[in-house]
């Protein structure tokens, strides 16, 4: 197999990527909110810890003191909420959405 993506690996691998799908922060129902008070690296003022950064999928947490998270690409998924070892990541319903998805009638064939 040939070089893939000018990375110079032999097979083909996935990356995250801010921004490869587009903004994708409009999708989510749910949005984390970091609390530097319990939040280690902000505690410490050092590169420290860095779960919620290194466990991200869509890579839209920095990997700096304090954490900074990127909500326009942040869908929500709650993954850096689950492995912050100090619970400082909390899931909040996103203002102005509707936390439940909303069901469509189904139209009906009788006329």
């Amino acid at each position: 197999m040939g070089q893939t993506r000018d990375c110079n690996e032999m097979t083909a691998m996935s990356w995250p990527c801010v921004g490869e799908a587009g903004r994708t922060g409009d999708w989510r129902t749910m949005r984390p909110v970091l609390d530097p008070e319990k939040c280690v690296a902000s505690r410490k003022n050092k590169i420290v810890c860095m779960q919620c950064w290194m466990f991200c999928p869509d890579n839209v947490i920095t990997r700096t003191a304090p954490p900074e998270i990127n909500l326009e690409y942040c869908k929500g998924c709650g993954i850096c909420a689950e492995v912050c070892p100090s619970d400082a990541i909390k899931m909040t319903p996103e203002q102005g959405k509707q936390a439940e998805p909303t069901v469509m009638e189904e139209a009906s064939c009788d006329g």
